[in-house]
């Protein structure tokens, strides 16, 4: 059984390695149950037990929210209903609030939990500006967070970043710790899936002009994601000349950015379409020449990164270590904040073909070796085995 403190399925990160680890598990034999908020969209190929609705709150949530508390008592009430009938072999749980909740019931059913490790609550609450650093409240959560860091039987971190946070900030035991990072579908990111005429037509309702490079990224679109800073990059290559485009995908806070485009008098040279399905996500991206990160956090992975260079795109990235876990030595990288760096190392990048083609070339190389989800289902398959036995 999984649990999965969030409105399971939507189109952004964490609900990515969700989907995708639960699809390949399947395919190695293992029959899952995902337990999740009342929200989200169903997906026919998955077991999804949802809880009730909030009579008070039906909009959507997105990253730290005081309501969350309420979404998550309900979500306790619900796994113990579905654990207790169903009786699962093994809890596997993603983010803190769900590890406590199978930590719960995993020692009321005497049964192995699995924690999926995706970040530091902590960090990620401070990313969200849900939390300030260093007061009582940041000094109560982090010892909430060790308490939970404790509970599992293992726990899978998506980033060797996090693993050493683990051991050296929350000490927990090393022989619990193992590293998983994110992974990706190589059939569906196939950079030869879509043919020209596909594309032109996708970049013509998108109002993009036939000529013009674009830079692409898809993901949340949030401050901590850097999206000020691709916008900054954009203004900078505009008042240079450099006739760029950046294709920047992903919710929430759209009418924001959007705004920020107008007053940075880049919006001719920006589109924002918003929500993009997953399943529509490769085409999207197939369309950039090169794609782009701007985010910073010491502990979350990165996934999108892998969907990039499955797509055989190259990759202009802030200098951070979870970024250079997953690009090597293929990334091009720039000092974290700092937008007109990033702003040129795209215009070099995108000023030489060849080198740009080399890279994204490399890069699909690199992930097809290290970073399939087939490869990734096995190592977790094999733990359920050992924990269970």
């Amino acid at each position: 059984m999984m649990i999965a403190p969030t409105s399971f399925f939507s189109d952004y990160g964490g609900h990515i390695r969700i989907l995708e680890e639960t699809l390949a598990l399947q395919s190695e034999g293992n029959a899952i149950t995902i337990v999740t908020y009342y929200k989200g969209r169903d997906l026919p190929e998955l077991d999804i037990r949802r809880t009730a609705p909030l009579p008070y709150r039906t909009d959507y949530e997105v990253g730290s929210s005081r309501h969350k508390i309420a979404f998550d008592i309900y979500l306790a009430i619900k796994a113990w209903q579905v654990a207790r009938r169903d009786r699962p072999d093994l809890i596997h749980a993603h983010m803190h609030e769900g590890a406590l909740i199978g930590g719960v019931v995993s020692r009321l059913l005497r049964i192995p939990m699995v924690f999926d490790f995706q970040g530091s609550l902590t960090g990620e609450m401070i990313d969200h500006q849900f939390l300030q650093s260093g007061g009582l409240i940041h000094r109560l959560v982090r010892r909430a967070e060790r308490f939970i860091n404790h509970m599992p039987h293992a726990i899978l971190t998506s980033s060797a970043q996090a693993r050493e946070g683990l051991l050296q900030e929350f000490a927990v035991p090393p022989e619990r710790v193992h590293p998983l990072p994110d992974c990706v579908d190589l059939a569906r990111f196939d950079p030869e899936r879509y043919t020209a005429v596909e594309k032109a037509a996708l970049r013509h309702q998108l109002d993009i002009p036939p000529d013009r490079p674009i830079v692409a990224y898809l993901g949340l679109l949030t401050d901590y994601q850097g999206i000020p800073d691709l916008l900054h990059a954009a203004h900078t290559l505009k008042q240079a000349g450099e006739h760029i485009h950046f294709l920047i995908m992903g919710f929430p806070n759209l009418s924001r950015y959007r705004q920020m485009a107008v007053d940075l008098d880049v919006a001719d040279v920006v589109s924002l379409p918003g929500k993009i399905p997953y399943d529509q996500a490769p085409l999207y991206l197939s369309l950039g020449d090169v794609a782009v990160s701007a985010k910073v956090s010491a502990t979350e992975g990165s996934g999108k990164l892998l969907n990039y260079m499955a797509l055989g795109l190259p990759v202009v990235a802030y200098d951070t270590a979870v970024h250079r876990e997953y690009l090597g030595d293929l990334g091009h990288f720039v000092p974290p904040h700092d937008a007109t760096a990033l702003a040129w190392a795209l215009a070099n990048l995108l000023n030489d073909p060849p080198r740009a083609t080399q890279l994204g070339q490399a890069l699909r190389q690199r992930v097809s070796e290290q970073f399939s989800w087939a490869q990734a289902a096995r190592h977790i398959d094999t733990l359920y085995a050992q924990l269970i036995g």
